[in-house]
């Protein structure tokens, strides 16, 4: 999801299964994802429709996208990968030409990072949002992508 002024990309690593699913980014209603978001952008989100959610997301700059395009996995958690096929910087780059960042949502999404930080991208790590990672509390996650997220416009 990424529009030719996309400057920020957040990249996660596969759709778990309430996301594919419901054909949804952050579908699961436990991940913090759009809690984090809204708190970011100062704007309730988590309260709109996903079709408005993306698309203020869009407006701001940011878009979503997965470092995998295909897996084999056994559940939702991003250990049960099995074997990934990468999604390439080249393919999101074509239709964000504007692209100045990327940030990895979670471990899995972070060890992406060389691939994408290669084409010039500022490439940060992000604590995961999904609710397996319970062991990092909110406020840290926030503050976290708080600072990644920082780029006029954005936030």
């Amino acid at each position: 999801m990424v529009r030719a002024d996309t400057r920020v990309l957040i990249l996660g690593s596969f759709p778990g299964a309430a996301s594919l699913a419901a054909q949804r980014y952050y579908a699961h209603p436990q991940n913090h994802f759009w809690f984090l978001l809204s708190a970011v952008l100062n704007e309730p989100l988590v309260h709109y429709p996903y079709a408005f959610r993306c698309e203020r997301l869009l407006s701001r700059g940011i878009g979503l996208w997965d470092v995998l395009g295909a897996c084999a996995s056994e559940g939702s958690l991003d250990s049960a990968i099995e074997a990934g096929e990468p999604n390439e910087p080249a393919q999101i780059l074509t239709h964000a030409p504007g692209l100045e960042r990327a940030c990895f949502n979670g471990g899995f999404a972070q060890a992406h990072q060389a691939r994408w930080a290669q084409g010039g991208l500022s490439v940060i790590g992000l604590p995961s949002s999904s609710p397996a990672n319970a062991g990092q509390r909110f406020d840290y996650k926030l503050a976290a992508w708080r600072a990644a997220l920082h780029l006029e416009g954005c936030s």
